[in-house]
């Protein structure tokens, strides 16, 4: 008997489903296969008209493609995602309280429990930010922590999101899209909503707004880069379900000390900006002077306590992939417990020891760049070919600071549709926290990316991977 290598969550056959998926495997085996791919195709047919489109960069040509949806849900139990919000939340309170300090204090720098020069060092951190306490204190109003499962109980935090995590539109289309197409089975199952996301954002958002606003409530706006940025259709989707302006730089200017934007009867005052625009770009009176993407002088409203900019520059910091082995002395330095939610075990390729260990077990590691994302620029040691495992021995002998590297997960699975039925897909999770003054919302679910390659570990949409409706289920 051939042992199971990965965690299979709907369960490893037919005769032993496990219990979140017990209803919904009754419900499958009563349905028609023809049917449910029929059901597929209609998904891509909804996907494409409402134009839920990603651009493909690093090649020749940028590409616009649908992100490939799928229609089996992940679905997890209400205990398991109890335990999961209470590491979550531990986690994003750390990493605020992380970014507070270092950018004032710098405690844990004094304390010894962080090296200086993963600070000093690191491109991601602004000095332009320091002294700076954002209005409501809040520096990551949106964060996006991707998760990993290996077992029944075994979840591991793969990386923090702390920038501008992108993704929650589409799990928002994914929940619609089931529940136009299955709504049978919401009334079978328990499942907790998440479509109350966009109204919790505006909430959040709303309640960072500097003391000074104008009128009854804040002013909201989404900063765009404009529509050839690859996330430009969550831009114009969440402003529209907020109810906030879409804008881009052209639209604001710095008028007597405030951030306002033109409008048909003149300018208008602006409160919070949800920016989607990367710290370099974003002001180019204090970052990169050739930025036409950036409003001119924003810093210096931000800096008066004059506007929000979610979120607040300078929290690339905290997502950095070197600064992420770290996260468990982080995390019980504020908060004084130990890490409810494990981390992977991660080499520091800028370390001599840990730089030889990578170099020697290449084939069996996943290697990152620290500041990387959206699965460029790593490798899969397992299934590298000698070439490639040679070409980055090359990059990591040349620039070893660039790198960390981890082992390879037996990532769980989760069944897809495919013509000849059920198949199991490596996934992983990334669930949507909110945070404003004394609260941290944490939409039940997230969005589930799935490796839709036999045997692929690679999950992105920019390598093929594609998305998953994530149900949690009530008690």
């Amino acid at each position: 008997m051939v042992e199971r290598k990965f965690f299979d969550e709907m369960g490893p056959d037919e005769a032993q489903v496990r219990a979140p998926y017990a209803e919904y495997a009754n419900w499958f085996e009563g349905e028609d296969p023809r049917s449910l791919l029929k059901k597929s195709a209609e998904a891509e047919t909804f996907f494409r008209r409402v134009g839920i489109t990603f651009n493909v960069y690093g090649q020749k040509e940028a590409q616009e493609r649908l992100i490939p949806f799928d229609i089996v849900p992940r679905i997890i139990a209400a205990q398991e995602w109890r335990q999961l919000e209470k590491g979550i939340e531990q986690r994003v309170r750390a990493l605020n309280a992380f970014l507070a300090d270092i950018y004032n204090k710098q405690e844990i720098l004094r304390a010894g429990r962080l090296p200086e020069h993963i600070i000093a060092q690191n491109e991601a951190f602004l000095p332009q930010m320091m002294g700076m306490t954002p209005p409501g204190g809040v520096y990551t109003h949106i964060v996006g922590t991707d998760l990993v499962r290996t077992g029944e109980n075994e979840f591991y935090v793969l990386e923090d999101n702390a920038r501008t995590p992108s993704g929650v539109s589409y799990m928002l289309e994914n929940r619609e899209t089931m529940l136009r197409m299955f709504p049978e089975l919401f009334t079978r199952m328990k499942v907790k909503p998440v479509s109350s996301y966009p109204a919790e954002l505006r909430r959040s958002l709303s309640a960072c707004a500097p003391p000074n606003f104008d009128g009854d409530k804040p002013s909201l706006a989404v900063l765009t880069p404009g529509i050839h940025n690859s996330a430009y259709f969550e831009h114009s989707f969440l402003a529209d379900q907020m109810g906030a302006e879409l804008v881009e730089a052209s639209d604001l200017k710095v008028i007597d000390g405030r951030v306002q934007m033109r409008t048909t009867r003149g300018y208008r005052q602006l409160d919070v900006v949800y920016r989607r625009v990367d710290d370099e770009f974003l002001d180019p009176l204090s970052f990169n002077p050739d930025s036409l993407l950036g409003v001119p002088g924003i810093m210096d409203v931000y800096r008066a306590g004059n506007i929000t900019i979610a979120n607040a520059p300078g929290t690339g910091i905290a997502d950095d992939k070197a600064l992420y082995s770290y996260m468990p002395d982080i995390v019980e330095f504020y908060t004084g417990e130990k890490a409810i939610l494990k981390n992977v075990p991660t080499w520091r390729c800028s370390e001599g020891d840990s730089l030889k260990y990578v170099l020697d077990n290449l084939s069996d590691l996943v290697v990152k760049e620290v500041h990387g994302s959206g699965g460029y620029g790593m490798l899969v040691g397992p299934a590298a070919s000698k070439k490639e495992l040679a070409d980055f021995e090359a990059k990591l002998r040349s620039n070893p600071d660039n790198y960390v590297a981890q082992p390879t997960l037996a990532l769980s699975t989760v069944p897809i549709m495919t013509k000849k039925g059920l198949a199991p897909r490596h996934v992983d999770l990334r669930p949507y926290v909110l945070v404003s003054p004394g609260r941290v919302h944490i939409t039940p679910g997230g969005l589930t990316r799935v490796a839709l390659k036999e045997g692929s570990l690679v999950v992105n949409s920019s390598q093929g991977g594609g998305t998953k409706d994530t149900w949690v289920l009530g008690d």
